[in-house]
């Protein structure tokens, strides 16, 4: 882990810091202590700017959940047959997790233990929940699959996205378009009904 210089401290580095612990110790096992070594401040620099931990938490899962909400609202995802949408919001969303990657795996890892977990789990599953419909309205269309139980798709497909935590890491000369196109081509490459 590498720490923040103090000269270069400001709220948003604070915040990179505090996801990273957070991701490497886990919330529960991060103490403002940790937080303060690992930026470079002291506490009392923390609580100038946020009125704790759990602050810091519910910034970081925000900024999450607002990159992935904010691919409902994005045209490709509200217009067209609900197949083409649901592709579209599985790329859009392998994208925003690949640019916010630390923030996504720190959302993904939230358990429910504090009201900040609450909200974020329940947020999650409001996304989840939307994408899930526009799966149903794909089936309901006739473009995905009828022997594929649209239960079944939809935790398939939301295990394979949020895995990438879990193993993806950046590299030069690979961009998250090849990423997002092979999850895409996965996915719907089995799901989609095949066309005479």
């Amino acid at each position: 882990m590498t720490t923040a210089r103090r000269d270069t401290y400001t709220p948003e580095t604070l915040l990179s810091v505090a996801v990273q612990v957070f991701n490497e110790r886990g919330y529960d096992g991060t103490s403002m202590e940790h937080l303060s070594k690992a930026a470079g401040i002291s506490k009392s620099s923390i609580y100038h700017h946020v009125a704790g931990k759990e602050e810091l938490l519910r910034r970081a899962v925000s900024r999450a959940l607002d990159g992935l909400f904010a691919v409902l609202e994005e045209p490709g995802a509200v217009r067209g047959r609900p197949v083409e949408r649901v592709e579209y919001v599985t790329r859009r969303t392998v994208e925003v997790l690949v640019c916010e990657l630390p923030y996504v795996t720190l959302l993904l890892r939230v358990r429910g233990n504090t009201r900040t977990e609450r909200w974020a789990l329940e947020r999650r599953r409001e996304f989840d929940h939307q994408v899930a419909d526009l799966l149903k309205a794909a089936a309901d269309d006739g473009d995905l699959r009828a022997d594929v139980d649209i239960r079944l798709a939809t935790r398939l497909l939301f295990g394979m996205v949020n895995s990438l935590v879990e193993w993806y890491r950046p590299h030069p000369g690979t961009g998250h378009d090849q990423l997002a196109d092979a999850v895409v081509h996965m996915a719907f490459g089995g799901l989609r009904t095949v066309r005479d």
